[in-house]
């Protein structure tokens, strides 16, 4: 029998890459021999190094979009895959997937180029519970191949990656910044946190280059002698092994809350301008929201965030310190 060839793309942002990884679990679950290769966007893809479900881990580099478009497009072709998926919801990679002759181009109806698919879903977020999660929603896309039920995202950090998690059994991780100004707690509400915690724990501040100033500032603010800050230092898949191997972990709704889902890590996750009923709420064993109490005409404001506060108040950032104490 012919090995099945699928691709799946999805080259959003780190959350989003990292949940499509449910995805290839459960392909790979039901196709255990099948090629499945993974599409994302240049600097993603330290997520998936040496990811064991990868045949084929493919680039796009945004910068050069149009340029990179037609190499993508040609090695695509070359392919001959049966199947690609695409959970991603815009027009670049609609029309990849359309134009990749493939026996199976399945996606959203969202899409702009979704008229040139096999086969399209309705992708439906909705403001207020229940709702699907978003591994739900994509799940949708390959339930006739699969089944119906999703998959959690998973990372495979490497033993490399492993080499300098703290040695204690005891310690937190802390990812306080976000790429939207509304989506992230503020600076004085972590250091009122960091000063409630137990004082004999280690902390680490974590986070990529950019976020290296603002935890350098609460770093010099909070004035406790076990906080350290590592943002900037750590590559995704170590950030992976740090986040796997803390007690707990202190996230806004980004990047790092979805790392400690696919790692199956202890999270509690802030909410602030965004809302649970989105669908990329945490999916460890352990894992909590906090939001605000207060009833908000203006929450959620956006899909994704914004720069700043449409407002001026933030009042959905006003969230009591001891909901994110409270773990039971």
């Amino acid at each position: 029998m012919q090995q099945k060839k699928f691709l799946v793309i999805q080259t959003a942002f780190i959350g989003d890459a990292i949940l499509a990884t449910a995805l290839l679990e459960k392909l790979h679950s039901f196709y255990p021999d099948a090629q499945i290769d993974y599409l994302v966007r240049k600097g993603n893809e330290g997520l998936l190094e040496d990811h064991p479900f990868i045949s084929n881990l493919l680039i796009l580099d945004k910068k050069q979009k149009y340029k990179n478009f037609w190499s993508l497009l040609k090695e695509i072709r070359k392919m001959n895959y049966d199947v690609v998926i695409n959970p991603h919801r815009f027009a670049m990679t609609g029309l990849l997937t359309g134009l990749s002759k493939a026996t199976q181009r399945i996606g959203f109806r969202q899409n702009p180029f979704s008229w040139l698919y096999t086969q399209k879903f309705e992708h439906k977020i909705g403001t207020t519970l229940p709702t699907m999660h978003e591994v739900e929603r994509n799940q949708l896309l390959i339930a006739a191949l699969t089944d119906k039920k999703a998959a959690k995202p998973r990372l495979y950090p490497l033993p490399k990656h492993l080499q300098g998690v703290p040695k204690e059994t005891s310690y937190i991780c802390i990812a306080p910044s976000s790429v939207w100004f509304t989506k992230q707690w503020p600076v004085h509400k972590w250091i009122e946190l960091i000063h409630r915690l137990d004082e004999h724990l280690n902390i680490y501040l974590i986070g990529g280059p950019g976020d290296r100033e603002l935890c350098e500032q609460i770093l010099k603010q909070v004035g406790h002698p076990n906080v350290q800050n590592k943002a900037g230092q750590l590559s995704f898949l170590e950030s992976a092994a740090w986040i796997g191997g803390a007690t707990m972990n202190y996230t806004n709704d980004s990047g790092p809350l979805h790392i400690a889902s696919a790692m199956d890590a202890p999270i509690t996750a802030v909410f602030c301008s965004t809302v649970p009923a989105f669908g990329f709420t945490p999916l460890s064993t352990q894992s909590k929201v906090v939001q605000s109490s207060k009833q908000l005409d203006c929450r959620p404001c956006g899909l994704h965030g914004k720069k700043a506060c449409p407002k001026g108040h933030f009042n959905c950032a006003e969230i009591d310190i001891k909901q994110l104490l409270d773990i039971t």
